[in-house]
């Protein structure tokens, strides 16, 4: 038998992770076969009204939050005010990988376009967006006179990681964190992709009248590049905290948006690239 043959197709066991046939191959040349969890990651359609608008590649669950999120750091929407519906598609032939929002009539939809074009990978972030610039003009730089404490700021990376579930089990989610000024979590959300986990938060939070969120943080268990500082800018958020690094275009937007940009915030140190008068202590 060979090693093709012990593999089968992964198994659900949840929305958020299915269980894999996995050969182990042993340093004595000897394999075995084990069941290893292993994130899910499927296409979610998000429609305007019954019209197609984007395809995005992300972990099942909390798709309302990742659709409002999208909608919002997108610039179509501003808050919840502006959706009259979102929900699944039942003309879909896949509704649970369908979303449909309609709009509240203010926004005009001929002048709504997607500038993303085709499927947005997991990975992908600011792929398909025709200018910088023009993101850069939608958004006033921040103005907020939040701080938070640097041991409270230092503490944020383990109270994420106890909280990052599905990542226990398969090892290979990002996650995003809203936290208060005191360094309460308000809300976590894992996916496959890091700017979806974020949209997810920022749904969250827009529609839970959470909102927006100029007084609060937010922590990424990974890298931050330049679409995490643009989505966080379009929240309003002052402070963007990350365990790893930064991206060169990342550091020059947060500097010129008026955003505090931490990153390697590892106990007992942190670079700040950023505005850094809101650390304080």
């Amino acid at each position: 038998m060979g090693i093709n043959d012990l593999l089968l197709e992964p198994k659900p066991t949840s929305p958020y992770i299915v269980q894999s046939a996995v050969v182990r191959l042993h340093a004595d040349g000897s394999a075995n076969t084990i069941n290893d969890d292993v994130a899910v990651e499927e296409p979610l359609e998000i429609r305007i009204g019954n019209d197609p608008f984007v395809v995005t590649m992300r972990t099942p669950g909390h798709d309302e939050e990742l659709a409002t999120g999208f909608m919002i750091t997108e610039g179509i929407a501003q808050s919840k005010t502006d959706f009259k519906e979102i929900n699944r598609c039942k003309l879909s032939t896949n509704p649970e990988n369908t979303i449909r929002i309609r709009l509240n009539d203010s926004i005009p939809l001929e002048d709504i376009q997607s500038n993303r074009f085709g499927a947005i990978s997991s990975s992908c972030g600011v792929c398909g967006k025709t200018s910088i610039d023009s993101i850069k003009q939608a958004y006033p730089e921040i103005d907020s006179k939040c701080v938070i404490d640097r041991k409270t700021l230092l503490a944020l990376p383990e109270i994420l990681r106890k909280n990052q579930v599905v990542f226990d089990r398969t090892g290979g989610l990002h996650s995003s964190g809203i936290f208060d000024s005191q360094g309460n979590l308000l809300c976590l959300r894992e996916d496959v992709g890091r700017h979806n986990a974020l949209d997810k938060v920022i749904g969250y939070a827009a529609l839970n009248d959470l909102w927006p969120l100029e007084n609060h943080i937010l922590l990424v268990s990974g890298r931050v590049s330049f679409e995490i500082i643009q989505k966080a800018l379009a929240a309003r958020i002052p402070i963007v905290a990350a365990v790893s690094a930064p991206s060169s275009l990342a550091i020059s937007f947060a500097r010129e948006s008026g955003q505090t940009l931490v990153g390697f915030l590892r106990h007992p140190k942190m670079n700040v690239y950023s505005h850094p008068q809101r650390i304080i202590g």
